[in-house]
């Protein structure tokens, strides 16, 4: 779709389209700010992925700043990703999709709907990862050193098979929705679609990517990535290889405390891989050095954090102790001189992110 035809379209769209946002957007599990009012929309970007105007299903890539009252003399604002399918008439098994019809404007009679619902157009995002290159204000992105993961049999192929033309791929959205959404194609890849942006590095690509340039497994490497093209760029969209018939490590310790089972060993496990990934973020990212008072303010934080966990959770409080020894002991070597370089970690990191991934069967 050429920018001429994208700008075309976005001339009169969002104030045609702020009506039906007003009512959606506060709906949505993943917009913020539920308890403040929306006061107004603004446009930073419209990309059509498929013609909007056509006979068949047209897609429509936006980014919106969505406004709120922050102040008595500023406005914020949040950044949102959305993507719209406009047709004619909705079939009935995407009636749930539903966003409204405009009144007014380029899609004045037609049905606009949540895109990523649809396979069809869902599809089209996995098509269009195939090749980098810039489409509008978007730019589409590789990580050429996929075969370094062969283990993932799918990630040799990608880019090359015909199943990268959406065949035996089906698009189907995951229903468990946090801050973002996600689509899995097949069981293949997982696509983790950023719905609150905000420019520069995101983590969620960043962190994969200084893994996989290091060598390190232990976390699923990016096989595609999409951005905003321009000065701050937004990460949009991360593709990675699916894990089928993985377990998060939150729902194995819950299983293991039903059945009176221990969770030692996988405890271990998990501990070792915690390392294995810090140990490559250490040696790939920058680090700097930890200043004295910097290293007794850590170690109390680490102490205010261990009595809130006490109160909270009764059942911590036999090993506060011990634990408090070991903060006490960081904090007295910083005061005596030692040093250590602080390193940048998984910000998230919790037994709902981590997934236990049982070894094939021999022979298979």
């Amino acid at each position: 779709m050429s920018e001429a035809a994208s700008t075309r379209t976005s001339v009169g769209l969002l104030p045609s389209l702020a009506p039906l946002l007003h009512s959606w957007l506060p709906r949505q599990r993943w917009f913020a700010g539920k308890d403040q009012p929306v006061t107004g929309f603004s446009l930073v970007s419209a990309t059509e992925l498929l013609p909007v105007r056509g006979p068949g299903p047209g897609l429509l890539h936006l980014l919106v700043a969505v406004h709120r009252p922050a102040s008595a003399d500023e406005l914020a604002h949040d950044c949102y990703q959305l993507l719209l399918g406009v047709r004619r008439t909705l079939p009935s098994h995407l009636a749930g999709a539903l966003i409204g019809r405009p009144a007014t404007g380029p899609l004045a009679g037609r049905t606009v709907y949540e895109g990523l619902h649809d396979p069809r157009l869902a599809e089209l995002i996995l098509e269009r990862l195939r090749t980098p290159g810039v489409l509008g204000p978007l730019r589409f992105d590789r990580f050429d050193g996929i075969d370094r993961f062969s283990r993932y049999s799918e990630f040799s192929g990608f880019g090359t098979g015909p199943g990268m033309s959406g065949g035996g791929l089906t698009a189907r959205p995951l229903d468990a929705e946090q801050s973002n959404s996600s689509l899995v194609y097949g069981d293949a890849y997982i696509l983790k679609f950023f719905r609150r942006v905000q420019p520069g590095p995101n983590p969620d690509l960043e962190l994969p990517l200084a893994l996989a340039r290091a060598g390190c497994t232990r976390v699923p490497a990016p096989v595609a990535w999409y951005e905003s093209a321009g000065p701050q760029p937004y990460t949009l969209g991360v593709l990675q290889p699916y894990l089928r018939g993985s377990r998060d490590g939150w729902r194995l310790a819950l299983e293991a405390l039903a059945a009176g089972a221990p969770f030692t060993d996988e405890a271990r496990a998990l501990g070792r891989v915690t390392a294995e990934v810090h140990t490559a973020l250490a040696a790939e990212l920058p680090t700097a050095p930890l200043s004295h008072p910097q290293t007794e303010r850590l170690a109390a934080g680490m102490i205010r954090r261990l009595g809130e966990a006490a109160r909270a959770v009764p059942a911590l409080l036999p090993y506060a102790p011990r634990l408090r020894v070991a903060f006490d002991a960081v904090a007295a070597l910083g005061r005596e001189g030692r040093a250590w370089r602080a390193q940048r970690v998984h910000g998230d990191l919790h037994l709902g992110q981590a997934l236990y991934e049982a070894a094939p069967a021999a022979g298979a």
